[in-house]
């Protein structure tokens, strides 16, 4: 048995790729994608009719540049979502820009549109989780476009406070980062490597997992931002587990039978008090964690960078397009 059929069996195993070629390989159930992994996928050969798509999509649909650039993004976004589905038997992630992280209202808008897209297509909102910050604001939209049907997995996750908040608002799923926490650590510790008993992204999706699991709640947990395969082995037993395609093929050439150390019966017998979080306790004990509080500010100016970079290539695209 290969390390990745033995995760299979606790964990849903979720693709973190733009690339659906990738995806059809490692066969996840689920697949992830932010603008920084479209751009990049965008580029290739062999997805050239999907950006001819988005063009065309963006000049039917009129306006200045701007607008067409952003019809351009969104249309390459769903359009990559849609082959995606293609391909593996459940859902697809969508993101929300970032540059929205602090705007409830237009977060929401961007989301309906997204299904607005997807269903268009023919795909059921059943399967679109659309990604948002998991942001005080970005919770809140959450918690709304729920009540609509509309599927959310918060992003950009790494205290305690931000997984409580998601919880009581009743998302769907969430998406704590693993590597990036390993990342803050490290550097703090003089860039030494953290041996993986005190890993600390590891401890804090065990802690969020155990506490969903010990007060009931049904979002579901799906660690993210993996750095090595041991993170990954250590987590075997949590709902989801989004891995990018390098560490899925190394895993699937492994040899070797996991035994998850993360479960229910563990979980409902740990420690921890159940917490409520209004606006102003959440603010505060989110920012009493140096380390979330410097890694959410830092996640959000990256992945709006990353969105600008893709906007710079819509607008590239949508002007060759005009001057053609």
């Amino acid at each position: 048995m290969t390390v990745l059929e033995s995760l299979r069996k606790y964990s849903v195993v979720v693709a973190d790729t733009g690339d659906f070629q990738a995806i059809a390989r490692v066969k996840p159930q689920d697949a992830t994608t932010n603008p920084s992994l479209l751009y990049n996928a965008a580029q290739r050969p062999e997805y050239r009719h999907l950006v001819e798509e988005a063009i065309e999509e963006a000049d039917k649909g009129g306006g200045d540049q701007k607008q067409q650039s952003e019809a351009f993004m969104d249309r390459l976004f769903v359009s990559f979502g849609r082959e995606i589905l293609k391909v593996i038997p459940g859902r697809v992630s969508t993101e929300v820009d970032a540059g929205l992280s602090f705007d409830t209202e237009a977060s929401m808008a961007k989301a309906r549109h997204f299904i607005e897209l997807y269903e268009k297509d023919g795909i059921s909102r059943e399967r679109i989780l659309i990604k948002i910050s998991s942001t005080w604001e970005g919770i809140r939209a959450a918690e709304k476009l729920e009540r609509e049907g509309i599927h959310c997995n918060m992003t950009l996750l790494f205290s305690f406070a931000q997984a409580v908040a998601c919880a009581e608002a009743g998302v769907t799923l969430i998406s704590p980062f693993v590597g990036r926490i390993y990342d803050w650590y490290k550097k703090e510790n003089g860039g030494k490597d953290i041996p993986i008993d005190q890993d600390p992204g590891v401890a804090s999706v065990t802690r969020i997992y155990n506490y969903y699991k010990k007060f009931g709640y049904k979002t579901q947990v799906m660690g993210a931002s993996f750095r090595k395969v041991e993170q990954i082995e250590r987590l075997a037993g949590c709902d989801l587990l989004t891995i990018s395609p390098d560490l899925l093929e190394k895993m699937q050439q492994t040899q070797g039978e996991l035994t998850p150390l993360l479960t229910p019966d563990r979980a409902k017998a740990s420690e921890g008090d159940k917490l409520h979080l209004d606006e102003k306790t959440f603010r505060w004990m989110h920012n009493e964690d140096a380390m979330a509080t410097d890694k959410l500010a830092e996640g959000i100016r990256k992945f709006y960078a990353d969105a600008r970079k893709l906007e710079q290539y819509a607008r590239t695209q949508v002007t060759e397009k005009v001057g053609a």
